[in-house]
């Protein structure tokens, strides 16, 4: 081929060739994200409503009910589910796979707003929100201390410790659960109350009256101005009691106050969550990544910040990485680099033992590395990730990919065995072969196109695997057209003379082939038993493969234990908890 002449006659144009794969592909693998599995989540929309002092009866029958019905129609809908709780209505929207996740938000929104008039007047608005993969934290840090209160810990993880995490590289987010914000909380003795004709509105409503923050302008001077500051808002306890609720009703009269009807406390604003480390309450931060960046990044810029965050915590506070899900992500792509290594070591031998010659091997043990590295480029082209799947593909690749070159090797090495010098012999060669390395690259190729496909979850999950795999024989086949007959060409040698070893193989091979010949002759002469043979085999294949179980993917065993449970209807938060701890 023109290619082939071109690399054999300009050996420095062939070698930047594959470099200049190399580097494309290295600079691929660095841009690439990291996931341990492919995204095949289907597009899912939640519509949460809340609807204050209302029971989960009413929420279900005043709320979800009209909501679900104007949500059944939409197109490609493929689960609807919801759970009414007091106070909140909560509707999961979960779309077919092919649908697209803007589409089918802009669709919920517009069955959301045609509902809107069917519901209570004083409902809060529906938030409607695109459920994605990445929202969830990966990472989980607790706060604990047996000298601090949840409302303390709270406060130095929102204001200390949040923002610096949002700093991080690869960040989106980090959440605060279990949190407990400072409020004034109004405690009312409904007899006292009672007892002046008054009712809780009456409360709120001093509270919003006398409770606010005006601006007061500013003072001017011919040289110098002023702000003025009007402290109107209430900031302790005692200005919150001594708020009137009800002024007197003649001049020597005396007012009603809120510490007549009640106390007033600095208190968590809500307590209806709580969180639990190593059975001492605790506060818990989420960190979440963003969907294109690497965990394992993230992950390291956060073991780095910690010492300097734990030198900033109070006397007695710890911070603790309670849960990280980015070990299995690490482990398991770690597991399969050392695959790679493995697989590469094993093709060197055989590669070794067969061609006995340690400058042939050489020529196809070249094109592993380029083709694996090429194909990072074709997987960043096409939106792909770096995850379990992908390195698999590259681990079958390892043995796929050296078969152009050995051929166009093995080809060449006969013209050199047979006293041809090596460079007529690389040109002869590869002329022979190259149109055979193409039929034979396209041919594997096309093999695996198929699955990328597939529609639904299976195929979305392995189009990344094939058109990975795919992917590299493409590169290796242009490595054994360019790189490949030039190698050919410049490390081998005709040897008149073999050492003790390439005689020791070739007696194991030629004994190999002859035994071989016998018993093909043998089977030839049985060839009515073989077929049954193969048919007994073809039959047991087909009930074997009936009882096997099928899954999509295999159960993992994580070592975590998650137990989800939940309690009679008007639960407190304490029932909950009690029933949690002896969990």
């Amino acid at each position: 081929m023109v290619l082939s002449e071109i690399c054999i006659k300009r050996p420095v144009f062939a070698t930047v060739l594959s470099l200049m794969v190399l580097l494309v592909g290295l600079m691929s693998l660095s841009r690439l994200t990291i996931r341990e599995y492919p995204n095949i989540d289907e597009p899912v929309v939640t519509v949460d409503t809340t609807y204050r002092g209302a029971s989960a009866e009413i929420v279900e029958s005043q709320v979800t009910k009209p909501l679900e019905d104007s949500l059944a129609g939409i197109e490609g809908v493929d689960v609807l589910s919801s759970i009414s709780r007091q106070e909140r209505s909560q509707i999961t929207v979960r779309f077919r796979i092919e649908r697209s996740a803007d589409s089918a938000a802009a669709d919920v929104r517009d069955r959301v707003s045609r509902a809107r008039r069917m519901l209570p007047d004083d409902v809060d608005e529906p938030v409607i929100a695109k459920v994605e993969a990445d929202a969830s934290p990966i990472i989980w840090v607790a706060f604990s201390s047996d000298r601090h209160s949840p409302l303390e810990m709270s406060d130095f993880a929102s204001r200390i410790v949040k923002p610096r995490l949002q700093t991080l590289p690869g960040a989106a987010d980090a959440r605060v659960y279990g949190e407990r914000r400072y409020s004034m909380r109004v405690w009312i003795d409904r007899d006292r109350l009672a007892a002046f004709g008054l009712v809780a509105q009456d409360v709120e409503d001093a509270i919003r009256r006398q409770n606010v923050e005006l601006p007061a302008g500013r003072i001017e001077g011919r040289e110098r101005e002023f702000a003025v500051v009007a402290r109107t808002d209430l900031v302790d306890p005692q200005q919150f009691g001594a708020v009137v609720v009800r002024p007197a009703s003649t001049p020597d009269g005396y007012p009603v106050r809120i510490r007549d009807i009640g106390r007033v406390e600095v208190a968590p604003a809500n307590e209806r969550t709580s969180v639990r480390f190593m059975g001492k309450p605790a506060i818990s931060l989420g960190l979440i990544k963003q969907s294109t960046a690497n965990p394992l990044e993230l992950k390291k810029g956060l073991l780095e910040m910690l010492p300097r965050l734990e030198a900033e915590l109070p006397e007695g506070m710890s911070m603790t990485i309670a849960n990280d899900t980015t070990v299995f992500i690490e482990r398991s792509i770690a597991s399969v680099f050392s695959t790679i290594w493995e697989a590469v070591l094993l093709v060197a031998i055989v590669c070794l033992f067969f061609l006995r010659n340690w400058r042939a091997m050489l020529v196809p043990l070249v094109t592993i590395p380029v083709s694996l590295v090429g194909a990072f480029a074709l997987m960043y082209a096409m939106g792909f990730s770096v995850n379990t799947l992908t390195l698999l593909a590259l681990v079958l690749a390892i043995g796929l990919v050296v078969d152009d070159a050995i051929v166009v090797l093995e080809n060449i090495y006969r013209h050199v065995e047979e006293g041809m010098a090596p460079m007529a012999a690389a040109f002869r060669g590869a002329k022979e072969i190259g149109f055979a390395v193409v039929a034979m690259t396209v041919t594997l190729a096309a093999v695996y196109a198929p699955v990328a496909f597939m529609t639904g979850r299976t195929g979305k999950l392995f189009a990344e695997f094939a058109l990975t795999l795919a992917g590299a024989v493409i590169v290796s086949g242009f490595v054994a057209l360019t790189l490949s007959p030039m190698m050919c060409s410049k490390l081998l040698r005709h040897e008149r003379s073999h050492g003790w070893l390439y005689l020791l193989i070739e007696r194991f091979l030629v004994g190999l082939g002859s035994t071989y010949r016998r018993v093909l002759t043998r089977m030839l002469e049985l060839r009515w038993l073989v077929m049954l043979a193969f048919g007994l085999v073809a039959a047991s294949a087909v009930v074997l493969l009936g009882a096997l179980k099928s899954e999509l993917a295999p159960v993992e065993d994580r070592g975590r234990v998650v137990s989800i449970f939940s309690g009679p209807e008007g639960a407190t938060i304490d029932y909950m908890a009690r029933y949690a701890a002896q969990v």
